[in-house]
């Protein structure tokens, strides 16, 4: 089994900066995919950024230019630094893993961290 801890998360002001991480128990290179999502208070969870086994990263719209997502392959871990925070990106930010095996057929696994809560205020 996968598990993923994420750390780094907080009550920062607007236009304040955080960098979220993201620790798993296993090579991360072993998934299709890493990245980031959020879910606010009442609403769905979102994706906001993605990392590719291979380094292609993608981003919601709401977040780019904003927010970089990285890897350390050698240390397990993803990276979120959030730069110019807004009220609206505050949320639980939970990261994720996924994975595609196939044997009878494709079947695509996702693993998920407990969350970090991230607060953006005045």
């Amino acid at each position: 089994q996968v598990q993923l801890v994420e750390s780094g998360g907080g009550l920062v002001q607007p236009g304040g900066s955080l960098r979220l991480s993201c620790a798993a128990s296993r090579s991360i290179l072993g998934f299709n995919a890493v990245g980031w999502y959020r879910q606010a208070p009442g609403k769905q969870r979102e994706v906001v950024a993605v990392i590719s086994s291979v380094g292609n990263t993608d981003y919601a719209d709401s977040v780019k230019g904003r927010f970089t997502i990285s890897r350390d392959n050698d240390k397990n871990a993803v990276y979120l630094q959030m730069n110019s925070l807004k009220p609206e990106d505050t949320a639980v930010y939970y990261c994720n893993a996924r994975e595609t095996t196939i044997l009878v057929h494709p079947t695509t696994q996702n693993y998920w961290g407990q969350g970090t809560q991230v607060t953006v205020t005045s």
